[in-house]
């Protein structure tokens, strides 16, 4: 006989989830500053991956008191030649009493670093944990997994303490009221009859014994009518609602003009790989809509986005335009929070230039909640100088430069940063 064991556990085989989980939240911050350390250490393309820390053992030993001897006492140590009373001694070179030392030694004890293995799971939700999306409101009923009662009329089933008393009371007397309005008045009539027969008859006659039987068997009808019935019940009921949601959109501009060599290329798709991986991971409800330009403009799948060899001259006022269609169209700013992130090496079309301010002060700055310019090169060419006077002029758009890949977490930080945490 074959015996099949089915483990139903939460945490499966993994006994220990729970001990690792307090582990993880007492000791948060020194495995964040960690992670931070390893984010320094891996390559963008890498970044979603398992990852072994080093705790310094001081940080997580437990405090313990002892009782110590109290009171000044004086020991004589024969033998001593070397010191007096109140002589300083040196503390013990490298080696004793650490386990940690450079040399190697022939006394001494210590403890080395712990080391814990964070999941992939784990270091993505430290890697992402003090970001957010700026200014980012509450809007329209979106497709959303959150709910709330509201009163929804009465029912016929519930539970005991959603009775609705009254209104199963008011419907128990118009059901009795429905039911025996007609044997009533059959019977008001049966005995107006019965007193006209006395009143003429010695009550021995047939005819009045039968009509004393028929108003008997009405009486024992309308008697029969329930004073309460199960169909009388009346229960209040609730329904759940979808609350108002925060609504999101992203929209992804990247410059892939000849101007962008290779290695701006990949500056600029490693910013948006971060910035793909952090909404996707933190943002449940959002949409991303991706756009390549070069003299002209064009909405691209992930894929394409960050695959395509495409290239060209540089004209970014294609890409604003299209962007502002896109949004007119589909995602009105009352209903949506609309967000921008934009990278390019900074090189424009000269004519081009003040085509790009204008639609970014009088028709995409007024609608979005957040417009975050990358430059991928520390050069400040024509279109960088012409948004640091729009960032003057608007407190939600932000620019920064990145020109080697090291420098790309900092400064996403910097842009995504929750409010109110320093970077």
């Amino acid at each position: 006989m074959a015996l099949h064991i089915i483990d139903r556990r939460l945490s499966g085989k993994n006994k220990s989830v729970g001990n690792r989980e307090r582990f993880v939240r007492r000791y948060k911050q020194q495995i964040a500053e960690a992670v931070q350390r390893a984010v320094g250490k891996r390559d963008i393309r890498h970044i979603e991956q398992a990852e072994s820390i080093t705790i310094p053992r001081k940080d997580i030993r437990e405090p313990l008191f002892r009782h110590g001897q109290g009171g000044i006492s004086d020991t004589v140590h024969p033998g001593n030649s070397d010191h007096v009373r109140g002589d300083r001694i040196a503390r013990p070179q490298g080696g004793a009493g650490s386990g940690s030392g450079s040399q190697a030694s022939d006394s001494g004890e210590g403890e080395d670093d712990f080391t814990f293995t964070l999941s992939k799971e784990e270091f993505m939700e430290l890697f992402f944990e003090d970001l957010a999306l700026p200014r980012l409101l509450r809007t329209h009923i979106a497709s959303t997994q959150q709910f709330r009662l509201r009163r929804a009329g009465y029912s016929h089933d519930g539970t005991p303490q959603n009775l609705a008393l009254l209104r199963t009371m008011g419907g128990a007397l118009g059901r009795r009221i429905a039911l025996t309005k007609a044997p009533q008045r059959e019977l008001k009539t049966l005995q107006a009859q019965l007193e006209a027969l006395l009143a003429q008859d010695d009550g021995t006659s047939e005819v009045l014994a039968e009509l004393q039987q028929r108003i008997t068997a009405l009486q024992a009808r309308i008697g029969k009518v329930a004073f309460l019935d199960p169909i009388d019940l009346r229960f209040r009921s609730r329904t759940r609602v979808p609350v108002p949601s925060s609504q999101a959109v992203m929209f992804c501009l990247m410059d892939v003009s000849g101007s962008m060599d290779q290695a701006r290329k990949e500056l600029a798709k490693r910013f948006f790989i971060l910035l793909y991986l952090f909404l996707t991971r933190h943002y449940e409800k959002i949409e991303i809509v991706f756009i390549r330009h070069h003299t002209q403009a064009a909405e691209v799948s992930e894929d394409e986005f960050f695959h395509s060899q495409e290239t060209g001259g540089t004209i970014v006022s294609s890409a604003l335009v299209l962007l502002d269609q896109i949004i007119r169209a589909r995602y009105p700013a009352g209903d949506w929070n609309i967000y921008v992130a934009q990278a390019s090496d900074g090189d424009n079309f000269n004519d081009d230039v003040g085509n790009c301010r204008n639609l970014l002060v009088e028709k995409i700055l007024p609608l979005v909640r957040y417009y975050a310019y990358v430059q991928v090169v520390q050069e400040e060419q024509s279109l960088w100088q012409e948004y640091s006077q729009i960032a003057r002029q608007f407190s939600h758009f932000a620019l920064r430069k990145v020109s080697v890949p090291g420098d790309i977490y900092p400064v996403f930080r910097d842009l995504f940063k929750k409010e109110g945490v320093a970077v």
